[in-house]
């Protein structure tokens, strides 16, 4: 089965065909970031505005550096939220008009329920169910128990900021890059080669029986040891300290994620653990759950770092594990859609 799916929630333009939900044959990334870096975050209204210049290109081109016809596709799919309304109704009108032009059913794809499926694509074996899936990015950090595909039950997520918020935050803090800071912060904290922090950082709700998660404690103590000048001169000056706060953070947010997870283990004998999502790239986080997981007999799931951030491929993937088309007349986008619905 071929399914095309599109994908339009913030300041990426995508589309793919993705065959049986595994196997990759066209993809197609645009994105705005360039426009956005300049004001330090996204906003809305460019966003869209870029989502209708690159919408039919990136169609176009799927389709013709797959070699195939749009009349051979099985289906269409189209993330329906959660995300920015303006860039999602881009999205969407031109998936319906697809499917109506070419008489093809219309899959809707919650856009944090495809960030597991990518954990789907081009694998040499797929992850065995039941599963923990955790999907943490800039605006979400969700754990939900997957025992069947379109089973999905949720366990706990963030009661404030997402840990990809508070990455990016941090990163601020540190005089780092304003928009998309998390990634620069992680090549500060991979430079460290010992952390010079006295002081360690709080690791929020990490004994709390609970799965949800807090990251705002994590980054207002950031900010304390930020405006401490004596800590500065404590660990040697200004660069170590700003590598060894960032691998501190880093070390924070890996720890109470694992704790939780490895609970979550125990409690629901699971066969696997998926990972998804922006953060879900950082080096220190997928090494500390490999780690953590494989040693419990588990096996562990991280899609490539290019499935990690925003694309079409996850949701074609999603679309077929979850093949339920509804009429176009009930498809619409949801700005505010949770990962269980």
């Amino acid at each position: 089965m071929k399914i095309f799916a599109i994908e339009t929630s913030c300041d990426e333009t995508a589309a793919a065909i993705v065959e049986n939900g595994a196997t990759l044959l066209s993809s197609t990334l645009a994105t705005s970031k360039d426009f956005h870096e300049i004001t330090g975050g996204i906003v809305p209204e460019v966003a869209a505005r870029k989502q209708v210049e690159a919408i039919v290109p990136v169609i176009e081109q799927t389709i013709n550096s797959s070699g195939l016809k749009m009349q051979e596709m099985d289906a269409f799919a189209v993330t329906v939220g959660p995300g920015l309304i303006g860039s999602l109704v881009v999205g969407v009108a031109a998936a319906k008009a697809l499917a109506f032009v070419y008489n093809k059913p219309l899959i809707p794809v919650n856009h944090l329920v495809g960030h597991i499926y990518a954990n789907w694509v081009d694998v040499a074996e797929p992850p065995k169910l039941p599963a923990l899936a955790l999907v943490i990015s800039g605006g979400h950090t969700d754990l939900v128990l997957m025992r069947g595909h379109g089973n999905l039950e949720y366990l706990g997520g963030t009661l404030d900021d997402a840990a990809g918020e508070a990455f990016d935050k941090t990163a601020r803090l540190l005089g780092l890059k304003k928009y998309l800071g998390g990634a620069e912060l992680s090549k500060l904290a991979a430079s460290c080669e010992k952390n010079m922090l006295k002081d360690k950082l709080p690791r929020p709700k990490i004994k709390d029986e609970d799965y949800d998660f807090s990251f705002s404690g994590l980054k207002t103590a950031v900010k304390r040891l930020v405006e401490s000048t004596e800590i500065e001169k404590e660990v040697g000056g200004a660069e170590l300290f700003a590598k060894s706060l960032a691998r501190e953070f880093e070390d924070a947010v890996s720890d109470v994620v694992s704790t939780k997870i490895l609970r979550a283990i125990k409690e629901f004998n699971v066969k696997s653990v998926l990972i998804g999502g922006g953060v879900a790239a950082n080096q220190n986080l997928r090494s500390v759950l490999e780690a953590k997981v494989t040693t419990l007999g588990v096996n562990f799931h991280m899609p490539p770092m290019k499935y990690c951030t925003d694309n079409a491929v996850y949701i074609a993937s999603a679309a077929f594990f979850n093949n339920d088309p509804y009429p176009l007349d009930k498809i619409n986008a949801n700005p505010s859609l949770g990962i269980v619905g």
